[in-house]
């Protein structure tokens, strides 16, 4: 039987299934484990190439008839936020996001299943419970924490933290070139404020302040609905056939 080292990266492909963008259309993904010593530069290079990350997994699609998932970063430097953006950031003027240990708590899971039952009740995510939770938020052998949002309490001048229930909660890894937001949820209840558009705000406020030049968003799903808010982020760089390409 040939032998790998624990350092060196093993990739695997998934069978196919139904995308929960397209419909119609069906999904595979290509996948290695980040564990061992090297985690955290793995983790770097695959971010850098279109990767993400869940837990100790790292993926990206590998769809045989579809290239619709397109990795895209936020430009930090350049970005200034639009005129919505700007409303955004006043209706949210009364949070303030404190960076915390990649820790769970019951006050999150709580936030977590009441965002999961009112927008994602028929997701894969739907049946988890406070150890598959916890799994999620602790299961990292990279650079991660948290940033829960709380309001403005009468010690956060001092504190930089807010009081009360957290009103949303971003899981969020440290890389050389940029921060990666990894899953964000929040109260569903606030939607009318646009809490989601909010953290991305607020990290790439965050990022700018790093010096990282770079906020990795994920995946823009062009024809998906869900994913159309992505795209809002300019300017941006998408990863295409020829590497990373500027999108404005």
């Amino acid at each position: 039987m040939t032998s790998h080292p624990r350092d060196t990266p093993q990739f695997y492909l998934t069978a196919p299934s139904a995308c929960p963008y397209l419909a119609g259309q069906e999904e595979r993904k290509v996948f290695t484990h980040l564990v061992g010593r090297r985690a955290r530069d793995l983790n770097e290079i695959l971010t850098q190439g279109g990767f993400r990350r869940s837990q100790t997994i790292a993926y990206r699609p590998a769809c045989e008839s579809c290239r619709a998932c397109i990795s895209v970063r936020v430009v930090v430097d350049e970005f200034e936020p639009s005129a919505s953006q700007r409303r955004v950031l006043a209706r949210n003027a009364d949070l303030i996001g404190a960076a915390e240990p990649n820790r769970p708590a019951s006050d999150q899971y709580a936030l977590f299943r009441r965002y999961l039952g009112a927008r994602h009740d028929d997701g894969g995510m739907i049946d988890m419970t406070m150890l598959d939770y916890a799994m999620m938020i602790e299961d990292s052998h990279v650079d991660t924490h948290l940033v829960v949002y709380r309001r403005h309490g009468p010690d956060t001048a001092i504190t930089g933290r807010g009081m009360g229930a957290p009103m949303a909660v971003c899981l969020t890894d440290v890389l050389s070139d940029g921060l990666s937001m990894v899953y964000s949820f929040f109260e569903p209840s606030e939607a009318g404020r646009s809490p989601g558009t909010f953290m991305i705000l607020d990290h790439i406020h965050r990022a700018r302040r790093l010096g990282l030049p770079y906020l990795y968003l994920g995946y823009w799903v062009d024809g998906s609905r869900k994913m159309d808010y992505k795209a809002k982020f300019r300017p941006q760089e998408r990863l295409l056939g020829p590497g990373w390409v500027r999108a404005e």
